[in-house]
Parts: C-alpha cells; sequence; structure tokens
C-alpha cells in the first residue's frame, strides 16, 4: 500500500512559507540525507498550485548537471487546482479533476512507491483534515521568522502522533509525525 507523505522546513514559529529566505544557513548532509530519502521512496510528486507553478517556472530550465534535476523533471507530477486549466507546462505533470482526496485515496490501493508532497502548504493542510496524510516530516529549524504562512491556520486544532525524531548537529530537528 502507498503512503503520501509530507516534508516541510519549518521555523520554530511554525512558518513554512519562503524557506529558501531562512533555511540555507541550517542544511547540511543530513537534511540533505533526509530530503534525498524522501524523493528516493516516492515515485510521484503531489504539487499544489502555488508550488507547482514556482516549479515548474524553473525545473524545466535549468541543464542536467543541476543537482536533482533529472528526478524533479523525470518524476511523476499531480497538481491539485480548482484554478488551473493545464500543467502541459513541465513534463509528466497531471492536473487531478474532480475530487482529490477520493482520487488520492484509491491511489494508495494501487501499486507503487510513496506520493511525495513538497511544500504545498494548502493541501498539506486539506490533506491531514481529511486523514489521507500517511506522514508529516517536519524539520525544524533553529528561528523565529516572525511573519509569513504557518503551518497551521489560527485556531486549527490537529491532533498528531509522533513516529520519530533527530537532532542535527545544526540544532534543526527532524520529527515524523501521523495523524493520531
Amino acid at each position: 500500500m502507498r503512503k503520501i507523505v509530507a516534508g516541510l522546513f519549518i521555523s520554530l514559529d511554525g512558518v513554512v512559507e519562503a524557506p529558501e529566505t531562512w533555511h540555507f544557513p541550517y542544511f547540511n548532509d543530513e537534511m540533505g540525507a533526509v530530503v534525498g530519502s524522501l524523493s528516493e521512496a516516492a515515485d510521484t510528486m503531489l504539487l499544489g498550485r502555488n508550488t507547482y507553478q514556482m516549479f515548474a517556472g524553473y525545473w524545466p530550465n535549468v541543464g542536467p548537471d543541476e543537482e536533482m534535476a533529472a528526478q524533479m523533471n523525470d518524476t511523476q507530477k499531480l497538481v491539485v487546482s480548482s484554478t488551473l486549466d493545464s500543467v502541459d507546462e513541465w513534463q509528466n505533470s497531471t492536473l487531478l479533476t474532480g475530487d482529490p482526496l477520493e482520487t488520492l485515496t484509491e491511489m494508495k490501493s494501487q501499486p507503487g512507491r510513496d506520493i511525495n508532497t513538497v511544500g504545498s502548504v494548502t493541501l498539506v493542510r486539506s490533506l491531514l483534515r481529511a486523514k489521507v496524510l500517511d506522514e508529516l516530516h517536519l524539520l525544524v529549524h533553529p528561528i523565529a521568522v516572525g511573519h509569513g504562512q504557518r503551518l497551521f491556520d489560527e485556531g486549527e486544532t490537529q491532533p498528531l502522533e509522533l513516529v520519530s525524531s533527530t537532532t542535527f548537529t545544526t540544532g534543526v530537528l527532524h520529527t515524523v509525525y501521523r495523524p493520531a
């Protein structure tokens, strides 16, 4: 049975927006191994509209020497959006039509490797609420960003069960949760 797994960079104050502006000083081989293992365990990427558009504007245009280019471009991508009509600008991308939660639940029972969600915070929230997400990997950075989109909306309660935690030499904490 396939799992839907999300991995997010997150600050101590819960910010997940624009990690490229605050997370790089903490990125090391330990974090790279986690990111790599999540990608290697998956044969499909699941993306929300914003993350898809950001990635589609970058990855198809990089050369084969760019680290992760082949993996990002060659992997099957599923896009959840109520506003996009097409996802033709990035190879191996499919726009999910109909009820995405129903489609994803069905896909989990089919043969294959994990379905990996990268970024796509609104989508991750929806998957958690619907109990469709199987694992949530949080790479908690030792920084309070102070502004930006947070993983959970104010007032939202989301019970989770801690599966594992590892502290990196940079002070980043890798936690793995599943819905409680």
